[in-house]
């Protein structure tokens, strides 16, 4: 379902995602595409592999329902122009409405380029074929 929505079949193609039991990878290769004025890439790549990785840690864990992602605080520590680029997600606190995960993103060399955390909720959307979940 994730890899075939069209954020990734057209603007983000080279994403690859593993899931775990709460913990999910997600990496992208960077291309200039995604890089803002001063050639390295925009925030809101970013902020979305960090986002996509802490969601996927928590999906690993509702299995019933499409989680939401309700608040996201990114921090950015350094640029990046080239290589492949790696978050990894982590939940770190479970209640029965509110789930909170953290994740870290990785330049190709293994050295941390920003890192966030998030909330999350369970919706009412039941995860089915029809949304394209197998």
């Amino acid at each position: 379902m994730y890899l075939n929505a069209n954020v990734n079949t057209q603007i983000f193609d080279t994403t690859e995602c593993k899931i775990e039991l709460k913990k999910s990878t997600i990496s992208l290769i960077i291309s200039e595409k995604y890089f803002h004025a001063l050639g390295a890439i925009h925030g809101s790549v970013y902020f979305k592999l960090l986002d996509d990785a802490a969601f996927f840690a928590v999906s690993s864990i509702v299995e019933d329902v499409f989680v939401l992602t309700t608040s996201f605080h990114s921090n950015i520590i350094r640029p990046v122009s080239s290589g492949k680029i790696t978050a990894i997600g982590e939940v770190r606190f479970i209640s029965k409405n509110l789930f909170i995960a953290e994740s870290k993103l990785f330049n190709e060399t293994g050295k941390e380029i920003a890192f966030g955390t998030g909330h999350f909720a369970r919706s009412k959307v039941r995860l089915t074929k029809e949304i394209g979940y197998e």
